[in-house]
């Protein structure tokens, strides 16, 4: 069974664009998952109370065979790829790929919170997704993520990164 699913991607350790793009290249180099489409790559301003440098982010929607958990152990074998280290919540990292969307599932379980807890509150989230899945409906909120965009709450700079915008 094909399910669809989106994913939130960013960097702000090393060459940021660099890390996203190999992230998505390793992402999609197995049988199980295919690439669907690729928002442009944003700059961001880091979003909550650590000190750090900005994030380039981005959002692909994908196909996948596995269910949730699958493909929740995939990313973290490719976040492990990257050598990424656990050493503070929110702090910097090489690479962060987060699950936001999983079809229409709703899952919050202690290891797993589907769709994505906070969103709907970041505009480096929205704003890609934006780009590319306006008409997207959030199961739980029951909105498009168009109008979760004109609705947000922050004033966290996101800007289109200036080079190589796009991947495909």
């Amino acid at each position: 069974m094909q399910h669809t699913a989106f994913i939130s991607i960013g960097s702000n350790i090393g060459n940021r664009l660099d890390n996203c793009k190999k992230a998505i290249k390793d992402l999609a180099d197995g049988e199980e998952v295919k690439l669907i489409k690729t928002s442009s790559f944003y700059e961001t301003e880091p979003w909550g109370e650590i000190e750090q440098g900005w994030f380039v982010n981005c959002v692909i929607e994908i196909e996948t065979v596995l269910d949730t958990y699958g493909l929740f152990s995939v990313i973290r074998k490719v976040e492990e790829g990257f050598k990424r280290k656990r050493v503070k919540k929110g702090g910097p990292r090489i690479i962060d790929l987060d699950v936001l969307f999983f079809d229409r599932e709703i899952i919050n379980t202690e290891d797993l919170t589907i769709p994505h807890p906070l969103l709907h509150k970041r505009r480096f989230v929205l704003m890609p997704l934006n780009e590319i899945a306006p008409d997207l409906v959030h199961p739980v909120f029951k909105k498009l993520v168009a109008d979760l965009l004109k609705g947000l709450d922050d004033n966290k700079k996101v800007k289109i990164f200036p080079q190589h915008g796009r991947v495909s």
